[in-house]
């Protein structure tokens, strides 16, 4: 969260600290969804910027008839229920969750890229794994969440990846293309070689599909390398953002949790984050503005020429 005018100073950070100083902090009226999987909605830094949906309340009716009964905080996918939170093992989406919009100036633990925004929860990833048609669904979900009842969703966290070129998914982000919700995608974690992947000749699904409102996130160290672990891409990953060592909100037994992960899905929702932010300080802006603003910033970078299309990473200060 550090940049180069923050104390302590990062140049490599996201710049948000800088972004907080000027005041700008996000908005309840800024909403994400979180496609992975589920989230500790009762997370003591999370727990004030969880949607619950008020149009259908828990009362064993589908009361807005999109299908799924009592979807109070999202749906699980994977368990074909309501409940978002199936204990301490939905600690990748927790992480990304905090990562996004952990609350800020709260003196608790964390905090995320925007410290007010909604975050929805559709989680198709379990124990197992998971599923295409689970992700297509999970995609389709936040969709219909805007198209009826217009809420202001702008982005989705796709901090996954895996299964190979699916038309269906393919179909799925281009539905929520045409809804105005950008598709927030991990560059992926490449291989065993210490150099991953590049994604121009082996493309990693989902960020490897053509669709407009893909933006694909490589992973850069606080020192500003690419990290060693993640893809790139000259002409399909768009950015490079911090995702190495990324402290944030994690499940306990006992009480809230905190610890540190990697990887590129690490990355991606300082990007996701970051296109919360730009919302909430743009309002109206369209999914095509809000990409354009966040690869227009991009501080170019060494480690990143030639491995991203802005060769460059994410600078969220000016939003």
């Amino acid at each position: 969260m550090y940049g180069d005018a923050t104390s302590p100073a990062n140049q490599y950070g996201s710049q948000a600290g800088e972004a907080w100083a000027a005041g700008k902090t996000g908005s309840s009226t800024v909403y994400v969804g979180v496609i992975d999987e589920g989230v500790q909605w009762s997370h003591e830094d999370l727990a004030p910027n969880i949607w619950v949906n008020p149009y259908d309340p828990v009362n064993g009716i589908d009361d807005d008839g999109n299908g799924y009964v009592d979807d109070i905080r999202g749906w699980d996918f994977d368990g074909k229920n309501n409940t978002t939170y199936d204990g301490t093992q939905d600690d990748h989406g927790t992480h990304v969750a905090g990562t996004i919009g952990a609350a800020g100036g709260n003196g608790k633990g964390v905090a995320g890229v925007v410290w007010s925004v909604k975050i929805i929860t559709a989680k198709f990833l379990g124990r197992r794994g998971g599923t295409t048609a689970n992700a297509v669904k999970a995609v389709d979900y936040i969709t219909d969440l805007k198209t009826r009842h217009g809420l202001n969703i702008v982005a989705t966290n796709n901090s996954w990846g895996g299964g190979g070129f699916s038309q269906a998914l393919q179909d799925a982000i281009e539905r929520a293309n045409q809804a105005g919700i950008l598709f927030i995608a991990a560059a992926g974690n490449g291989g065993s070689d210490g150099v991953g992947d590049n994604n121009d000749t082996t493309p990693s699904y989902p960020a490897s599909y053509p669709n407009a409102n893909i933006i694909a996130v490589a992973a850069i160290t606080s020192t500003g390398a690419k990290a060693s672990y993640s893809n790139y891409g000259a002409t399909s990953v768009d950015i490079g953002a911090p995702g190495s060592g990324i402290y944030s909100t994690l499940p306990n037994r006992t009480k809230n949790g905190y610890g540190s992960y990697s990887g590129t899905s690490m990355a991606t929702p300082h990007v996701t984050g970051a296109a919360a932010l730009y919302a909430s300080t743009h309002p109206g802006a369209s999914a095509a503005t809000i990409k354009a603003a966040i690869l227009s910033s991009a501080v170019a970078t060494s480690s990143l020429t030639g491995k991203c299309v802005t060769g460059g990473r994410l600078n969220v200060s000016g939003f």
